[in-house]
């Protein structure tokens, strides 16, 4: 700590009668911290200068540093001590040291009693706890080989994997919130795609994207479901290292399994979902503003998949290139810009609103169209215009309820990107303007549940008397197909109470001929629907 302070010898006992270097040490090492943070730049030299005072050859005095330094350094370091409870110890009154230019009484001072700098001082930031610094030689192995990682600009300091700004309690609401509405998502989008694989001649564009969007919020939903199933240490937090008993969390992420497989399921498919709204939302134009049939529009289906699934993969391949995958505190998912404000800002927020805009402006193109339409019907005088109010109820619907979710994850998005540099300042930074803030739970539950709930509404363009009818058919469609059974699926079942079988089939008996009716009655259904036999 003294070497290069400008002396080399030094007296024992010092003025507080530590008889060896060592016992000085011990105590001086204390204010180990303030000298790391640099709060001031004559801190080293003054506790040197007491604890380890210089002793010059043929003279007999005592040369201490001068009040000027020692006032320097009080008014760098003070404060900081004082933001953590401590005050500035008494045995290092200032007031005690000889001032400079004091001929009788001399003292060391490199900066010739200057005053100390009352202007604010230039923030300085270091890897204090709770955040973990992680040494040179840490970064030698495990995944955070040749990385840096750093906090508010502190490089090879990152936070711990659970966080620091959330308690127990809410990390553990946070693992019930979003396990909850992913499996609500995950049953609500597996129920539309069903319907979909049992009737698909039923969905035709412009009306097939949402199946293709419901499909990607499945997915997301899985990515969820696997975290869930996996354990939050297992996808979020690196293993390989563990300093002072916390793992750490996952920063410039590019080889672990199950984190990338994570990644992929989210972000992948949440920005595929969102390219999806827009080809809707264009398809609704095609088909309302200009006219166009549902066959025209299928024509270019294929360049419709080419659009929302080549551009996700090019922005996926782009975060797996520059190893931008890290982990979530929170949530304890891998995704992209939790611990970098830039990443967040060119991979999701920049996205998310290009395609946000892009669909609503298709969508409010072919509202416009679809009210003149309406317009023109009435002025002709027709009176049957139910259909067409239906349709426009439906698709006003279904636009409130993707672009309210995807707008509010738009603004959970900025208000992260915004604190985000200040979250981290505060917890590295002991003179930071910020200190004591962080994100707000509510806006982060708020986020979680915003991201999923586009996939459980998506099941509103399904939820009708056609869906009913769909399945009943698809039923029906699954008992015909049963060869060689001696039952066959009633198309009417018997009233509550009643032993007697449907009047589609016969009575058991005891008769010998028995299988051979009800087989015959089995080949008739291969041709005809039970309603008919």
């Amino acid at each position: 700590m003294c070497k290069g302070i400008g002396y080399n010898m030094t007296a024992m006992p010092n003025q507080f009668n530590h008889e060896t270097q060592d016992e000085a040490g011990m105590e001086v090492h204390q204010f180990w911290p303030l000298v790391e943070i640099n709060c001031s730049p004559d801190l080293n030299f003054f506790l040197c200068s007491v604890y380890a005072p210089i002793c010059i050859e043929y003279y007999d005095k005592q040369l201490p540093a001068c009040r000027s330094v020692c006032e320097r350094a009080k008014a760098g370091c003070a404060p900081i001590m004082d933001q953590y409870g401590f005050a500035w110890p008494e045995r290092m009154d200032c007031t005690k040291l000889p001032r400079f230019g004091d001929h009788e009484n001399l003292c060391m001072d490199e900066r010739n009693g200057s005053a100390p700098n009352l202007q604010p001082k230039k923030e300085s930031c270091s890897c204090l706890h709770p955040l973990v610094q992680v040494d040179p030689t840490y970064r030698e192995v495990g995944r955070y080989r040749n990385i840096s990682p750093s906090v508010a600009g502190v490089e090879g300091c990152t936070i711990p994997c659970k966080g620091v700004h959330f308690s127990d309690r809410e990390r553990a609401f946070a693992d019930v919130w979003i396990s909850t509405v992913a499996v609500i998502c995950c049953v609500s989008t597996l129920m539309t795609m069903t319907t979909f694989l049992i009737d698909m001649e039923r969905f035709k564009y412009p009306e097939r994207p949402i199946i293709f969007l419901g499909g990607c919020y499945f997915m997301v939903s899985l990515g969820y479901i696997i975290r869930l199933a996996a354990g939050h240490d297992a996808v979020a937090c690196d293993g390989s290292i563990i300093i002072y008993n916390y793992q750490l969390i996952r920063y410039n992420e590019y080889g672990s399994g199950l984190c990338t497989t994570v990644f992929l399921l989210i972000y992948f498919f949440g920005m595929a979902s969102s390219i999806w709204w827009v080809v809707l939302a264009f398809t609704w134009f095609l088909a309302a503003g200009l006219k166009w049939g549902n066959e025209a529009i299928s024509s270019y289906s294929t360049w419709f998949h080419v659009a929302a699934w080549l551009i996700p993969t090019l922005q996926t391949i782009a975060v797996l290139t520059m190893a931008a995958v890290d982990g979530e505190p929170v949530a304890g998912i891998c995704f992209v810009g939790n611990l970098d404000a830039r990443n967040l800002l060119g991979f999701v927020l920049i996205p998310l609103f290009i395609y946000l805009v892009l669909g609503s402006c298709f969508l409010l193109a072919g509202f416009v169209s679809l009210f003149r339409i309406r317009k023109v019907i009435k002025q002709q005088g027709r009176s049957r215009t139910e259909k067409l109010e239906k349709l426009m109820i439906r698709i006003g619907v279904f636009s409130v309820l993707y672009t309210v979710p995807a707008t509010v994850v738009i603004c959970c998005y900025f208000y992260e990107h915004a604190y985000l540099d200040a979250w981290q300042e505060a917890l590295a930074c002991p003179n930071s303007a910020h200190k004591g803030t962080g994100p707000d739970a509510s806006v982060l539950m708020l986020r979680y549940f915003m991201s999923l709930v586009v996939g459980i509404t998506s099941g509103f363009w399904i939820w009708s008397s056609k869906t009913l009818e769909s399945w009943r058919r698809f039923y029906q469609r699954v008992c015909s197909s049963n060869r060689g059974h001696t039952y066959e699926c009633p198309s009417r079942l018997p009233k509550e109470g009643s032993l007697e079988p449907p009047p589609a089939y016969p009575a058991a008996s005891a008769n010998p001929h028995a299988s051979s009716v009800v087989s015959h009655f089995g080949s008739v259904n291969k041709t005809l629907p039970l309603t008919h036999v």
